[in-house]
């Protein structure tokens, strides 16, 4: 399926589903994912779980000067939007406060906007994007963006989903909310606030029900105060992920989503892979919310990174090199009512790949 198409196809139809338009599918090797493009972290949560304070802190130390923000908010009146622009020098305000569908077209105008400000001087040469969506947001058409948005793709990298959960409202909204559910399980990275209003039984009980929802890792912040890097370092956020599925098990959640890890340890031919994964997506795409890794691919040096969404995929990127020692292909897939025993046939059963 090409990049950008959201429609239900045939596998027929969809082998060029990670395929580029250069003569290598991957285009030029890169050190790191992001490449020279900007970087975009996209900070999600419910209502209340203290989004915008996290963002000031942020935008408040040396690491978060030169940052740009998006915010989507809910309702006519933008209150976060004022909270932060005096802290931002380039700020832009979403309505609606669902960021899909129209909004989504907004997301992608504002940010060529700000693309083509900064290009003129119109506004400082930011170095980063943040964005905040609404408290009632589903994150997963965000991500779809930036996967299906090719031409936004050559000036923007996501660089990480953020999801905030605040200690004392956070397992109720989890339990009662499908949107604090999703926000939690397409996480790259979790922030836990307002930890001094809960004690240890209650925190133990979020933090294990977290954990039935996500294997991203998990930090907390004081007052809306933490390590910047956990918001802003480049990283592929796999070894934490990985140390929490490993190959012979899977965790099977609530709402039907499962997240679990795939291995194979041989190097793979790339067309073989890229079928298998265009077949499952013709057939399952709308259940696959998140699908990202790193591929050991026959005749490449570097690992290929792969980050799909549903039935859109960002383009391949060839690393430099390996992260760690462990030169395995590895996928980590969050799924709808998809199971790792459907998705590990239906990629035997077309390329022939197993596991160890």
């Amino acid at each position: 399926m090409p990049i950008g198409d959201c429609c239900r196809l045939s596998p027929a139809a969809s082998t060029e589903l990670f395929a580029g338009t250069d003569a290598s599918p991957f285009g030029r090797r890169q050190r790191r994912p992001r490449g020279a493009r900007i970087p975009v972290t996209v900070v999600t949560g419910f209502l209340g779980s203290g989004k915008t304070t996290l963002i000031r802190e942020l935008l408040a130390t040396p690491e978060g000067a030169n940052t740009a923000i998006v915010i989507n908010e809910y309702g006519e009146i933008g209150i976060d939007d004022a909270l932060l622009r005096a802290s931002s020098d380039a700020t832009v305000l979403l309505g609606n406060g669902c960021v899909c569908c129209t909004v989504r077209t907004d997301l992608q105008e504002s940010l060529r906007t700000l693309f083509a400000d900064r290009l003129r001087g119109a506004v400082p040469s930011f170095q980063r994007v943040v964005i905040e969506t609404s408290g009632l947001a589903d994150p997963g058409p965000v991500l779809q963006t930036f996967a299906s948005d090719r031409a936004l793709g050559q000036e923007f990298h996501l660089q990480a989903l953020v999801t905030v959960v605040d200690a004392p409202g956070g397992a109720g909204n989890l339990a009662r909310m499908p949107e604090a559910r999703h926000q939690v399980a397409l996480a790259d990275r979790i922030v836990l606030t307002k930890t001094d209003l809960a004690d240890a039984t209650e925190m133990a009980a979020l933090t294990e029900r977290i954990r039935q929802l996500s294997a991203a890792p998990i930090a907390t912040a004081s007052h809306g105060a933490i390590d910047p890097g956990f918001l802003l370092d480049e990283g592929l956020d796999l070894p934490t992920r990985l140390a929490n599925h490993p190959h012979d098990h899977a965790h099977a959640h609530s709402d039907g989503i499962d997240s679990f890890a795939l291995f194979f340890d041989e190097k793979l031919p790339w067309p073989v892979f890229e079928q298998a994964m265009a077949v499952l997506t013709a057939l399952r795409g709308p259940d696959l919310l998140r699908v990202k890794g790193l591929v050991a691919v026959a005749g490449v040096r570097g690992p290929v990174v792969i980050h799909a969404v549903q039935h859109v995929a960002h383009r391949p990127v060839e690393l430099e090199a390996w992260p760690d020692d462990d030169r395995r292909s590895r996928l980590v897939f969050i799924t709808r009512n998809l199971t790792r025993q459907s998705v590990e046939q239906l990629i035997a059963a077309v390329a022939g790949i197993g596991q160890p």
